[in-house]
């Protein structure tokens, strides 16, 4: 007997609703439902082969119009690094080092996508052409997650004899990038130096270390983002001294976290260890499938007390969503994605800063950040759920009519965004069909496969190293599909979706959802 595709939708909807906690009893789907129920193969292949075109332009491009600087100007169609002319400018100054930054973060974007050619031409064009030996002030936190964390996926893929990625193992190679990996390490020390914490500065010179006048403030999030990189460092390098550093730093934010409140403020002074603002709280009904109460929302709070600080959200937040799968916690995500998806909806990007009270931006650019795909395609990893494919494709064409220009783009745009985009259309790529739990994405997205060299402890057990009695045991895992999402409907039903659209001023006339 043949069962026609809302048949079934109804059949899949029927079981779900004995397995899943939910007030919603409502069988009947509407169309949006229907629409975001299922994906053609058509869409995948187009979504694959439209992010592939999009990356292969934006690389082109940067080595065309923009190598050896560190990134692409789009609007002058030239190459941009750092501004020598204006030290206060640190919007660029903090990333932009002089050391082909969009080199070095799109190595193993070249993975992903499956050029290996390119892949092992652009290790030796780092190898011949990069040098740190640069007189430029940079951030400790970006030159360690775009650069190191680079520059040390590249290097393990490349030493790689198994090819678990594809044929990207080099014979010739040797080791050149652990070398210049190690080498910015040793330049970005002397942050650690001086600091009555031993949280580090927020900047560091590459020639002449801490400069004098460099500001005490440091953002939590930077300095406690640092050791997975320098973790890493340190077990191929076999010199457990720079994990140690980082491992002290998150050791000491971790006892000064609020004792009311349990939380961390957003910036910390790295002399006196005093909390200079916010951080996040939860806000809403407690079952994010349910339609009753307020949509949940996470927004800013005083570390000090918990009372909400601001009206806004930002577009870094949305990778919280993400935070949430790997936590386990997917009706979380769920509900966090949701909100951000509403807000993409309205604008066809996310604003800066979303002021969730005017139900307007408060900083309206969008810099093709990834964070919000970041956690499209973990939901997806985790549920199966084609909703977010369909997000996924709802992402590109936005970017295709609203962001491209002849010339473009920040360098984690190829290295972050694009890089999960691909990933989200392609089931069988090597990472999300075998590789999914030995591989880590750091903070900048890149690809860490995972070693037996790192179950050795290179330092001894600290604080924030749980018991081995209170490790998960079994079956558990972060990658498995959440059973209770894979019957082929939203995750969010009409009703939540319209709530939450609501919340964000979205106008009726332009959106079914509402």
């Amino acid at each position: 007997m043949l069962l026609t595709k809302n048949a079934l939708i109804f059949v899949a909807l029927f079981v779900n609703s004995f397995s899943r906690k939910s007030t919603d009893n409502i069988f009947l789907l509407t169309d949006e439902e229907i629409r975001y129920s299922s994906i053609s193969k058509e869409d995948i292949e187009y979504g694959r082969s439209k992010t592939r075109e999009m990356f292969e332009f934006g690389w082109r491009n940067y080595m065309e119009f923009a190598f050896p600087a560190d990134e692409l100007d789009p609007i002058h169609c030239r190459g941009r690094g750092h501004d020598h002319d204006n030290p206060d400018n640190i919007n660029i100054n903090d990333v932009l080092g002089d050391y082909s930054l969009g080199l070095i973060d799109t190595l193993d974007s070249l993975v992903v996508f499956g050029d290996a050619d390119e892949f092992k031409r652009a290790v030796n064009l780092v190898v011949k052409t990069v040098s740190f030996e640069k007189n430029t002030t940079i951030q400790v936190f970006e030159s360690t997650i775009r650069v190191m964390g680079g520059l040390l996926a590249a290097h393990m893929i490349a030493v790689d004899k198994t090819n678990r990625f594809g044929p990207f193992y080099m014979s010739e190679y040797g080791g050149e990038l652990l070398t210049l990996a190690h080498d910015l390490a040793g330049r970005l020390l002397p942050a650690f130096e001086g600091t009555a914490t031993g949280i580090p500065f927020t900047r560091v010179n590459l020639q002449k270390g801490v400069l004098p006048g460099t500001t005490n403030f440091t953002c939590t999030s930077g300095a406690g983002s640092l050791l997975l990189e320098f973790g890493v460092l340190s077990k191929l390098l076999g010199d457990d001294s720079y994990e140690k550093l980082a491992r002290r730093v998150n050791e000491k934010l971790w006892t000064l976290r609020n004792q009311a409140t349990g939380l961390h403020g957003n910036l910390i002074d790295i002399q006196t260890g005093e909390w200079q603002i916010v951080t996040y709280m939860r806000r809403g009904r407690n079952v994010c499938a349910d339609t009753n109460g307020d949509s949940p929302i996470y927004v800013n709070v005083d570390a000090r007390d918990g009372s909400t600080s601001n009206t806004w959200i930002d577009s870094l937040q949305a990778s919280f969503a993400g935070v949430l799968v790997l936590a386990g916690q997917v009706d979380e995500a769920v509900c966090h994605h949701a909100l951000y998806y509403a807000i993409w909806k309205k604008y066809g990007v996310l604003p800066e800063r979303f002021n969730w009270q005017l139900q307007a931006p408060d900083v309206s650019f969008y810099p093709l950040r990834p964070e919000f795909i970041e956690s499209t395609y973990l939901l997806y990893t985790a549920t199966k759920n084609p909703f977010y494919q369909h997000v996924g494709l709802e992402i590109l064409e936005s970017l295709e009519t609203i962001t491209r220009v002849k010339y473009r783009m920040e360098s984690f745009f190829l290295s972050e965004t694009l890089k999960y985009l691909y990933l989200l259309f392609d089931d069988n790529h090597p990472i999300n069909k075998k590789e999914q739990e030995r591989v880590l994405f750091s903070t900048e997205g890149h690809l860490l496969p995972i070693s037996s060299l790192f179950n050795s402890p290179s330092s001894p057990p600290s604080i924030l190293d749980p018991p081995l009695s209170t490790l998960p045991r079994g079956n558990a895992s972060s990658c498995e599909t959440g059973y209770e999402f894979s019957a082929g409907i939203p995750p969010l039903r009409h009703p939540q979706m319209k709530q939450l659209f609501k919340v964000v001023g979205v106008n009726s006339n332009l959106h079914n959802w509402v």
